[in-house]
């Protein structure tokens, strides 16, 4: 039922982008930038006992609240986690109970339109500032963890926020080139090359960057601390084609965990992949 719901979903949306098309190719952009940053839908379920022990935490940004929680304050290390696209910080419950066994001051925070943060739309940009926030009200932080959309917006952060070489950053299965995502997005939504184009100018006219800029392996050159890189072989969503042109480039301080068979999402649970990111930090 779901799978007919989205498909249905997707089908009026390439109809209302080929009719905007033909209107203006402005329009249609203006709508496709929106649609690119609209989750499909927000994790929201019952906090569990974990969760409702925190201590909540709440700031504005852009007009929008940022809902976030805090264990164990002064502990330490502190580490901020940070989640993906149509994601929550809650399914990294079981991260949090074993960094708190260990003693670290732990910070989690929904993106804007995420969760239990308000919003309708979330763009890398607004994600890397809510980290930077967080660093600068909460922190300093010298641990990060970041899951696909998280590890981009982690990455491209750490390249404003002062830090040394003893901090560290994991990036599983990070979204490493937003590229992609977007050739992806317009393939799916059949978006028409003027459109494309339109798409592409509007970007930089609202961040002064190309969408190629907002990419991992550009950022991961300019972070001193060291790094933790998680990705499956077969992943779909984030390709690790990408992530193997990192690999090649032999940056002393990253280090890569190559898995076989854990896709995109099981990856971050695999009690192995746990193990190995626990250790690391």
């Amino acid at each position: 039922m779901a799978k007919l719901a989205q498909r249905f979903s997707i089908s009026y949306y390439r109809t209302k982008l080929k009719i905007l098309s033909l209107v203006s190719s402005k329009k249609a952009a203006a709508f496709a930038i929106s649609l690119f940053s609209t989750p499909q839908f927000t994790y929201r379920k019952p906090l569990t006992r974990l969760f409702e022990e925190s201590e909540k935490l709440e700031f504005s940004q852009n007009g929008k609240t940022i809902t976030g929680y805090r264990w164990n304050q002064g502990g330490k290390h502190k580490i901020l986690i940070t989640h993906g696209f149509n994601s929550s910080v809650v399914k990294f419950e079981r991260y949090i109970a074993l960094l708190l066994e260990k003693g670290y001051e732990v910070l989690a925070f929904d993106a804007p339109a995420h969760g239990y943060s308000s919003g309708k739309t979330l763009n890398v940009v607004e994600f890397k500032n809510m980290i930077k926030t967080i660093h600068e009200k909460y922190g300093p932080v010298n641990s990060f963890i970041g899951h696909s959309f998280g590890g981009l917006a982690i990455s491209l952060a750490m390249e404003e926020i002062e830090h040394g070489e003893d901090s560290k950053v994991v990036l599983i299965a990070p979204a490493t080139e937003s590229s992609f995502a977007m050739e992806y997005f317009f393939e799916l939504m059949r978006v028409k090359k003027a459109v494309q184009k339109e798409f592409n100018e509007q970007v930089i006219k609202l961040s002064q960057k190309p969408i190629e800029w907002y990419s991992v392996s550009r950022a991961v050159e300019n972070i001193k601390a060291r790094i933790l890189w998680c990705h499956d072989e077969g992943d779909r969503v984030t390709p690790f084609t990408d992530a193997k042109k990192v690999m090649y480039k032999n940056y002393p301080n990253v280090e890569f965990l190559v898995t076989k068979g854990l896709g995109h999402h099981r990856i971050y649970r695999d009690n192995n992949v746990v193990k190995a990111i626990i250790d690391f930090l």
